[in-house]
């Protein structure tokens, strides 16, 4: 059995739809939401001046040992000047307010770099009324400076859509700090309920133990990825998934909808999936597009982008079952000019039904850090169907392949 390339623009995971997945400049047509979505997050380039890049591990060695991975270019975070960066992220400022909901929330992650001009922009487009915080998430990680003091924190931009948001930072409990309570009395009232208290401007202020804590707009209690959190998926920029579960708790209810227009990693979209939302991410970058894609092959949904890689071969053997077909990776041979060619080559495959276009997978394998070998055989049900192969390789190319005679 021969296996050929074919077109295809958009692949289906899952019965359902928890999330739209789509490889698309963040100044696109994004209409379809307009108005449906309960909190936007937009991570878009600082104005660095610098080059930033996905650190792609290759085939069983590279994955369980980390050593010699694909160093591949993933955005440019070069601007002439602040005008050009503004020109960029206006238009996605405005796209993301029609996206919002009445009740949605919006938030921005620039540095000091452009925070200010960021909000000066944000109040022209939300309103300065509309404005809600300016949240500095504060970290340890990195060098450190002896020029100056270090610059270790963040900023994230807070809006409404409107007086009728929804915010809930009971959602977004904090563990108590027992550091910052050791000057306060301890008691235990009649119910037998201990708490602490302190004395200050006449009045006795009383603080139970059992009681919840919330955060406050600086947040300190979330670290940065370390190089070896086994969050890292080796795309630059990445964020943790606690930073964005938080944004997502507080503003959203499970099953309502976030977006993120510049998706990079993925991490909106893993944390909105592992807390019951759905997701809308998008990107430009193809990178960025398999990395996200690979976080989430366990949730239901669409992903949206152009396959096809000019030059690429696949050998595969499909026996027949009863309930199940055997689906058989045997090889993989990339595009003329990459470095990378052979099974090592493959980063994700699945196997499903092909029909108008559209890729609709059963069962799928991905090299990770738990599973570095990669899944040779999976099984295809026995239903109604073209059968047909998606395979995602280490340089981000996209390709589906049909069966075609003996």
């Amino acid at each position: 059995m021969v296996w050929i390339q074919t077109d295809c623009k958009q692949e289906t995971h899952g019965s359902g739809r928890q999330g739209d997945l789509l490889l698309r400049d963040a100044r696109g047509d994004f209409s379809r939401w307009a108005g449906q979505v309960s909190c936007v997050y937009l991570d878009p380039p600082f104005m660095t001046g610098d080059d930033f890049f996905m650190r792609m591990r290759v085939g069983e060695k590279g994955w369980a040992t980390g050593k010699n991975p694909l160093v591949l270019p993933a955005y440019s975070d070069r601007f002439a000047s602040r005008q050009d960066f503004l020109n960029l992220l206006r238009p996605v400022v405005e796209t993301s307010k029609a996206l919002l909901k009445d009740s949605g929330s919006f938030f921005l992650h620039l540095d000091s770099r452009m925070n200010v001009y960021a909000r000066l922009l944000c109040d022209e487009i939300f309103g300065e009324s509309n404005f809600v915080n300016e949240i500095i998430w504060a970290y340890q990680s990195g060098g450190r400076s002896m020029k100056r003091f270090s610059r270790k924190h963040d900023t994230i931009l807070f809006y409404r859509k409107s007086r009728a948001q929804y915010f809930d930072i009971t959602a977004v409990p904090l563990p108590r700090n027992e550091n910052r309570s050791n000057h306060m009395r301890r008691a235990v009232d009649e119910n037998g309920r201990p708490y602490r208290s302190i004395q200050s401007g006449g009045k006795t202020y009383i603080y139970y133990d059992d009681d919840p804590v919330y955060p406050g707009d600086v947040w300190t209690d979330v670290s940065h990825l370390q190089q070896k959190d086994p969050q890292r998926t080796g795309y630059d920029t990445q964020k943790p998934l606690a930073l964005l579960s938080r944004i997502i708790l507080c503003s959203t209810q499970p099953g309502e909808l976030v977006a993120d227009l510049f998706a990079g990693s993925g991490t909106t979209a893993a944390a909105a999936a592992q807390t019951d939302r759905r997701f809308l991410a998008a990107d430009s970058s193809p990178l960025a597009l398999s990395v996200s894609r690979k976080r989430l092959l366990d949730t239901q949904m669409t992903v949206s982008a152009p396959c096809g890689a000019p030059g690429a071969a696949m050998t595969a053997e499909f026996e027949p079952g009863i309930a199940f077909h055997d689906v058989r990776l045997l090889d993989y041979r990339s595009p003329e000019g990459c470095e990378v060619t052979g099974p090592d080559a493959v980063d994700q495959w699945s196997v499903g039904f092909y029909r108008d276009g559209v890729f609709r997978s059963q069962a799928s394998a991905a090299r990770r850090k738990q599973t570095p070998a990669l899944q040779e055989s999976l099984q295809l049900p026995q239903l109604r169907g073209q059968p047909a192969i998606f395979i995602s390789d280490v340089y981000g190319n996209r390709s589906v392949w049909v069966q075609k005679g003996e």
